[in-house]
């Protein structure tokens, strides 16, 4: 039953997803389609790619705000040495995925090593990255690299007439990648084991150290591909892309079913969050005379709601 309990939050999600999709089905013509669920993915890729590294962090018993600043650097970097420089792409996307890694461990290093509040350091990280972002310019850096607008526009065909982009593939591999390192690697039970209890994690002997560095490292990682795909959806890097997209990452996260305070967690839960938000956004479309803000009111709403179930299954299993 303990098990059973832990499941509720991500079917709460799943099933919510659902009603809103059916929802929007029922109201508006043409919006049951395959397409339309296509285009949640293809419109968030992004931002699911981000999702899956902050619900590492934060099944850890972490947080990482510094996300949406470093997706804003990446395009930055990259639209600075591709279109400034001449950089070719093969060198450039490595690079900033590295770069993103590394920004990720140290900002993990210095929360275990110095014993302080991942909420401060990846607050310092955030603005450290925005600043970086208009040290390399305060205008935006169009992109017109061949590369880039081939990735931006190639749409991969899929039976019945639909597609999907380069983006959802790269994001599905992230995906599947991080639900096998969770669920089937030491490394993902070390994880949870932290989140539950970082005491009884050190009290048993587990690499505490080595996995919080590496599970920021992982979110930086996540943040800089995020980035590389961002930078193919706008085909421009921009000090102000991606500003607050840290609050929509954790939203999403939260909504999926994983704990703030650690410990419990699933990536497919995330991924529909991430949804949920993308079906609101679409619903918002169709309607046609709904401010985009309505967007930000629901999910608190949302917010709330799970956060206060999240808090009476935590008082039941306590008793």
């Amino acid at each position: 039953m303990l098990l059973n309990r832990k499941y509720i939050p991500v079917l709460v999600t799943f099933g919510l997803f659902l009603a809103m999709f059916a929802a929007g089905s029922f109201r508006y013509t043409g919006f049951f389609s395959s397409q339309v669920l296509l285009n949640l993915f293809i419109d968030n890729a992004f931002l699911i790619i981000t999702a899956v590294g902050m619900t590492f962090v934060i099944v850890s018993g972490g947080i990482d705000l510094s996300v949406g600043s470093v997706i804003a650097l990446t395009t930055m970097v990259s639209a600075a040495l591709v279109q400034q420089q001449g950089w070719p792409p093969s060198v450039v996307i490595p690079l900033v995925l590295i770069m993103g890694a590394v920004f990720g461990s140290i900002m993990g290093a210095i929360i275990h090593y110095f014993n302080i509040q991942p909420f401060i350091v990846t607050l310092a990280g955030m603005f450290l990255a925005r600043g970086l972002c208009y040290v390399i310019s305060i205008n935006t850096i169009t992109i017109d690299n061949a590369f880039y607008t081939s990735a931006a526009q190639t749409k991969i065909s899929l039976p019945g007439g639909s597609y999907i982009s380069v983006s959802v593939v790269i994001a599905l591999a992230v995906v599947l990648f991080a639900i096998y390192m969770a669920h089937y690697t030491r490394t993902g039970r070390n994880v949870y084991a932290i989140g539950g209890s970082e005491q009884s994690a050190v009290l048993m002997g587990l690499p505490v150290a080595r996995t919080k560095i590496l599970v920021y490292t992982f979110s930086g990682f996540c943040s800089a591909l995020a980035g590389v795909v961002f930078t193919f959806y706008m085909l421009s890097g921009y000090g102000l892309h991606a500003v607050g997209l840290e609050l929509d990452t954790i939203a999403a996260v939260v909504i999926g079913g994983t704990l703030l305070t650690g410990g419990v967690g699933y990536i497919a839960g995330t991924v529909i969050g991430v949804l949920i938000q993308g079906v609101i956004q679409t619903i918002i479309s169709f309607e046609g005379t709904l401010s985009s803000w309505w967007t930000k009111i629901v999910i608190g709403l949302l917010l709330f709601v799970f956060i206060l179930l999240q808090r009476v299954l935590s008082e039941r299993r306590l008793t």
